[in-house]
């Protein structure tokens, strides 16, 4: 008869790993994949990988020689043949194994049976990329990483590379300004998109760049950055006055670089360029990151003469987008709305921005406005994004990929100490200096 004190003890250790269980699930969810849902996911893996792909319509007939053999061995049923699994690697947020696919096979088959394998193995999500032609590699995230965003330790960074967020697929969001030169940031007020702009700032005040901003909110949102800022308007009458320098200073960048296309006979081709990045070290003029919160306040006009000041700053930031990546000028536009009606220039500025990233936005309409010429399907996603979730975008480009995001959260004050700290990389350029703030 067993002992009821070995009884109560045994229920009662159970009592304590269930509730540990539960509370980590709830609570510390990396913890709770750690301890029980990576290994419970692997055994599943393992366990159904064979029936989980037959199920999905990913194996092929056996070759003859298989055939062949199996017959001449044994008397086992002969199965079709899934895709040869590589070593099961276990990561913080999920698993990552390689697939070889068999001959007739493509990735977009696999990507096509991701949720039917998400539901089979037990995980949030599964994601398919490709790594060489046939092999794809498999990332089962096993929660959900938006919940809770924890930014990887790893990211590769670099000039104008900033780490701004974490994708769904527990990968991070990089702001790269040398791939992408301009970017829109949409999202209606409280959406997260402040928190947003607090990154990328803070991020790139560690670089040797130089941070102009405008921000007609009379400088609530830029201000704060002021030690590391090189420049800053803080009304439209002060903004129609900083565009036509920055202008200036892009024309005399093309001036140097027309200056080293003196090309010779004797002139190496390695020093023949066309953007300043191509210049030497000593020669090169430092990147310009021109952030415009608020657009909207731009295209406001009450008189005539608003009007006309209206329309020669779009033009202005149509040129910087237009012809600024050559000469190391990037652009970061962002506002709640910005479509057509604004006024004239509006969309013609809006295709000129490659980098979309939509946060929660009040309606359809604004959603399709950063999106839907773009990545059509992520105009729904962008929708969905629920009130609760501040931070949470859809982060789209012109190849018609899209993601979830989410930024972690940044203090201003925390992004003010950063600018504060990193005052004095503000670089030298005398033209922007009658704009500077005072720190």
């Amino acid at each position: 008869m067993t002992d009821p004190t070995t009884i109560l003890v045994v229920g009662g250790l159970l009592a304590v790993l269930a509730g540990g269980a539960a509370y980590t699930r709830a609570r510390r969810p990396s913890a709770h994949w750690a301890a029980f849902g990576m290994q419970v996911s692997a055994l599943r893996l393992l366990g159904s990988y064979g029936s989980a792909m037959e199920a999905c319509g990913l194996t092929v007939p056996p070759s003859r020689l298989r055939v062949l053999l199996t017959r001449a061995t044994s008397h086992r049923v002969i199965r079709p043949v899934p895709p040869r699994r590589g070593l099961i690697r276990p990561t913080s947020t999920g698993l990552r194994l390689r697939l070889r696919l068999a001959p007739g096979q493509e990735p977009a088959d696999v990507a096509a049976s991701a949720e039917r394998l998400r539901h089979a193995w037990g995980v949030h999500a599964v994601y398919v990329s490709t790594v060489k032609p046939g092999m794809v590699e498999l990332r089962l995230v096993g929660f959900d990483v938006l919940r809770r965003v924890r930014m990887p330790r790893k990211v590769d960074t670099g000039l104008l590379r900033v780490p701004v967020a974490l994708r769904e697929d527990a990968t991070a969001y990089v702001r790269d300004y040398r791939a992408v030169p301009h970017g829109l940031i949409l999202g209606a007020t409280l959406s997260g998109k402040s928190m947003f702009l607090r990154h990328l700032i803070s991020g790139l005040a560690r670089q040797p760049v130089a941070l102009v901003g405008i921000d007609c909110k009379r400088g609530v949102e830029l201000a704060p950055f002021a030690p590391r800022l090189s420049a800053l308007a803080t009304d439209p009458e002060q903004a129609a006055a900083l565009l036509p320098v920055l202008i200036k200073e892009m024309e005399d960048r093309y001036d140097v670089i027309k200056a080293r296309q003196g090309i010779s006979s004797s002139t190496p081709d390695e020093e023949i360029t066309s953007d300043i990045w191509g210049l030497p070290d000593h020669e090169r003029p430092v990147p310009v990151v021109l952030f415009v919160d608020e657009v909207a306040e731009l295209f406001l006009v009450a008189t005539k003469k608003d009007e006309e000041r209206r329309d020669e700053m779009v033009t202005q930031l149509i040129r910087l987008a237009q012809l600024g990546r050559a000469a190391g000028v990037y652009l970061e536009v962002c506002g709640q709305r910005f479509g057509a009606e604004l006024g004239k220039g509006a969309t013609m500025l809006r295709a000129q921005l490659t980098g979309r990233v939509c946060h929660r936005v009040n309606d359809e309409g604004s959603a399709k406005m950063a999106l839907g010429d773009i990545a059509p399907d992520a105009v729904m996603a962008a929708c969905a994004i629920a009130p609760e979730r501040p931070g949470l975008a859809v982060a789209g480009d012109t190849s018609g990929g899209w993601s979830r995001i989410r930024t972690p959260y940044l203090s201003l004050s925390d992004a003010a100490r950063t600018c504060q700290k990193y005052a004095h990389l503000v670089p030298d350029l005398p033209a922007l200096e009658p704009f500077r703030p005072a720190p």
